[in-house]
């Protein structure tokens, strides 16, 4: 594990660890405690990286007292691993798997209470991974990524048929050890991309900040494949800490209906609705709504202070 400290951003630690033989780099956000704090250990959804405004609610979590693990995942950001850009949703997992043991390692957090922060993708991700590790504390699964079959079908016809073409046509290659086959990961409707909605291209990318070189709007085409069989959802009742689904009612991406029924399945769910698509919830005043709402929901169940 490398630690340095964070730049020009206050209580901000850049670090790595080992995932499988791979290094991920990290954020670690320490709070203003004089006690080890709650960890929430947080990562994004397809193909986004931290700078895609993870840092904005670690912020808001650390000023409320909890530590957070802010991590890219492998092949991703400032994460090792080649070929770059390529998804692989069990290497995606076993990237979690290695955050939380991470977290578990460090003495400088509370690490026998551990929450995981998942969105989009990743809010897929967290409900799998709290359902292996019956550990974690506590889950916060945003606009959650949880029925590959329901995505696809609110994606055009023709347009999953290019995508199935791509993402073929790169699984072959890949056997011949060529270079990986790209589509973009959000594009304009009639595009092949994997999102295409008609919020997709400008509502994905608002999120990337210009200075952040180590963006690309572009995944390995093969995942398309993965993605239409992963139903993480069916995960939701093997869950058995609290777990907030946090829905956006007019998601395009990650339909709202899908989701609602897994999440009302998990033992100790609950459910937070919000009038808005699936990028809205990362900024303005959305963003404000729906932190306030992870915050009252992680205070209640996993408070800062263990006392």
């Amino acid at each position: 594990m490398i630690s340095q400290p964070g730049g020009a951003v206050p209580h901000r630690i850049d670090i790595t660890f080992d995932s499988n033989g791979v290094d991920c780099a990290a954020w670690l956000y320490l709070p203003d405690s004089t006690d080890p704090a709650p960890v929430i250990v947080m990562a994004h959804g397809l193909g986004g990286t931290r700078e895609m405004r993870l840092d904005a609610y670690a912020e808001r979590f650390r000023a409320a007292g909890y530590a957070c693990l802010v991590f890219d995942y492998r092949y991703f950001g400032a994460s090792g691993g080649e070929p770059r850009q390529l998804l692989d949703i069990e290497s995606q997992l076993q990237d979690w798997a290695s955050a939380i043991a991470h977290a578990r390692s460090r003495t400088d957090v509370d690490n026998g209470r551990i929450v995981l922060w998942g969105s989009s993708f990743g809010g897929g991700h967290v409900i799998v991974a709290a359902a292996r590790d019956q550990h974690v504390a506590a889950v916060v699964a945003q606009c959650p990524f949880t029925d590959g079959i329901s995505s696809g079908l609110a994606s055009k016809t023709w347009t999953s048929m290019k995508l199935s073409g791509r993402a073929l046509g790169d699984l072959a290659g890949s056997v011949f050890g060529r270079a990986p086959l790209m589509v973009a990961t959000a594009g304009r409707p009639g595009t092949t991309a994997l999102m295409t909605s008609p919020d997709s291209y400008d509502g994905y990318l608002a999120l990337a900040p210009e200075a952040d070189e180590s963006f690309h709007n572009r995944v390995a085409a093969r995942v398309a494949l993965q993605i239409v069989r992963h139903r993480p959802g069916r995960r939701a009742e093997d869950v058995r800490c609290p777990i907030l689904f946090v829905v956006c009612e007019t998601d395009s991406v990650a339909p709202a209906k899908a989701t609602l029924r897994y999440a009302r399945k998990a033992p100790l769910g609950e459910i937070r609705t919000y009038d808005a698509g699936h990028f809205e919830i990362y900024l303005g005043e959305a963003f404000e709504r729906v932190v306030a709402d992870q915050l009252e929901f992680l205070t209640r169940t996993v408070p800062p202070s263990s006392q």
